[in-house]
Parts: structure tokens; sequence; C-alpha cells
């Protein structure tokens, strides 16, 4: 397949770039490198990327849409595009939610535009667990996701809205695909399980936000890479849980695995509880195991210890970077 990737240097979109070079396929990727983090770990990923002669990058934001417009007029027919293309945070997005609706709805918006015009058959658009706030556990994709608490989830849920609208109006075959706590090798430093590392690491206080009882469903960054993949398949419109498939893991859970990895104790700095989190977070994923045959296989044991091994490697690019 022919495959426009967006985000191609973020996190999520570094691995299924990877995979998906590693199975064959040709990717066209786009990024802005924005400064929401350090960009040198996203340069970091894309030299990692420069070993597949598939892949081919250009520095774009899904908010120029002359910018898109000339990538789907070059020689590429996409057979799909995955829009893994966001600005993510919570907290973030309270102090400036208009850059979030500029990238996630109107960037969004842009990208179904030129599919509808260049007669791209598959989207897969990449949203969030954050959508099932005040939702009863375990976290199910029919329950009612009308509520969001922060202008991130709402922005999300504007890109499934339209998502479906386009799929409705023009027939594009839609796979939303909500991850759940991504975490692994070369993740997000705004994140807590880099930055945590770090700092049990460097003897830095931990700034823990509540008492850390707070769980999440983690899923490995592999696992939830190469369900994005399997998202490709023509479903016509659905909305499908990514998440570790496993009990959710407290933050102190975290935190001791890495003190054990480490072989240091962490120091806490505990600070109250922010109103825009969510204290728990589980994914029921039978839907994507019938429908995409997708499972995950990395356990929180094993992905923790794979994630110190990583910044024990890279030790010093991650002290380089800006927190």
């Amino acid at each position: 397949m022919k495959i426009l990737l967006t985000g191609a240097a973020g996190f999520v979109g570094w691995k299924t770039v990877e995979l998906l070079c590693a199975a064959g396929h040709e990717v066209v990727g786009i990024d802005n490198l924005n400064g929401y983090y350090d960009v040198r770990l996203k340069e970091w990923r894309l030299e990692q990327l420069k070993r597949f002669p598939r892949f081919c990058f250009e520095k774009l934001d899904i908010e120029d849409k002359e910018g898109l417009a000339q990538i789907f007029k070059g020689e590429f027919a996409f057979d799909a595009v995955i829009n893994l293309a966001a600005r993510a945070g919570v907290r973030a997005s309270i102090e400036d939610p208009f850059v979030y609706y500029r990238t996630n709805v109107m960037g969004s918006l842009n990208l179904l535009e030129m599919i509808r015009e260049y007669g791209v058959s598959k989207y897969v658009l990449a949203s969030t667990s954050s959508l099932y706030a005040g939702q009863p556990l375990p976290f199910v994709e029919t329950a009612p996701v009308n509520e969001p608490i922060s202008p991130y989830a709402s922005s999300k849920k504007a890109a499934e809205v339209m998502a479906y609208t386009w799929h409705h109006l023009y027939g594009i075959d839609v796979s939303v695909v909500r991850y759940f706590t991504v975490y692994g090798p070369a993740g997000r430093p705004d994140m807590s399980p880099i930055r945590f590392l770090r700092w049990i690491d460097e003897g830095t206080p931990i700034e823990l936000f509540g008492d850390g009882s707070q769980t999440r469903d983690f899923t490995y960054i592999d696992d939830i890479a190469s369900g994005t993949i399997a998202a490709l398949k023509k479903v016509g419109f659905e909305i499908i849980n990514l998440g570790g498939g496993n009990r959710p893991i407290s933050i102190n859970e975290m935190i001791e695995a890495f003190e054990l990895h480490l072989g240091k104790k962490a120091k806490i700095d505990y600070k109250p509880f922010h109103s825009a989190d969510m204290k728990n977070t589980q994914a029921v994923i039978d839907k994507a195991a019938n429908l995409l045959g997708w499972e995950p296989v990395v356990m929180p044991e094993e992905g923790f210890q794979k994630t110190v091994e990583w910044y024990l490697e890279n030790r010093d690019l991650v002290r380089s970077l800006t927190l």
C-alpha cells in the first residue's frame, strides 16, 4: 500500500511507520515538528527511520491545506491516510485551547477534504481514552462520550464526529482508534514514564499529581502501532479501543517498577490532583480482537523493563531534553 501518515515524528507515528515499512508498505510521512515538547526527540525518531528506503518525509503542518494539496497532487496515489498528527496533552490544552482546535479539528477537516477530493478510500484516525471521563469502568466503545472535561478531549471528539460525517456523505471507510496510555521507548517527555525515569535516575523529586493510586490501562507502543495498522481493514465506520488488555496499573506501581529496574529509590513531591485528569482508565478491547484480530502482547511488567532499558541506552539524549 501507499500510505500518507501524519505525525510521523511523533511517538506513535514513528513506531507505526517503522512497522509499516518493515512490512513492505510505502509511507509518506508528514510532521510540523512543533515545539510542544523537545524537537530533538522527534529528530532522533526520524533519524531511526532513514534506514527504510520506502519512507519519505516532508515537513508540513496539516493546518496548511495548500501544502497538503501539493502532497496529494504529487506522484503518490494514496490507498489510505493514517492521521496521527494532533496536539496532545490534557493540561496544556487548558492553557491554549486554540492551537488544539486548529490542529485537531481544522487540520482533521483539511485531511478529510483532501481524502474526498482525491478519492482515498481509507481513513484511520487516532483518538483518545480521555473521551471516557465520567463513564463507568471498564470503558466500552458504545459509551455516550458527550461530556469531555478538557479542550483536548473535546477537540478529539470533534474530529471523530467529522470523520463520521465524511463517511456518511462520501463513503470514506473510517476506523477511529481510541488509544489508552501509550508508553515505551522514545516516549513523549511530557508524559510520566520518561519524566519519572529521568527524575528517579537523577535523584530529582518526581512531581506526582495526586497520591499515585490513580490507575491507567498502560498500552505498549508496539501494540498500539500494530493495532493502528490492523485498523486499515475495511470496516465501514467503527470506533475501536486499543488498550493494554490487563488490569489497570497504578502510578505507584509504575514508579516501583522503575525503581526496581534502575536500582534507585524515587523521591516524590506530591501535588494536588488536577481536575482535568482522569482517576482511572480501563479498556474493553473485545471489539479490536473480533473485528481486527488484534490483541496486545506486551504486558506492563515487560514494557516497563523495555522502557528502562531504552532509557539507559539513550540516557544522554533523555538528559539533554527539556522536560
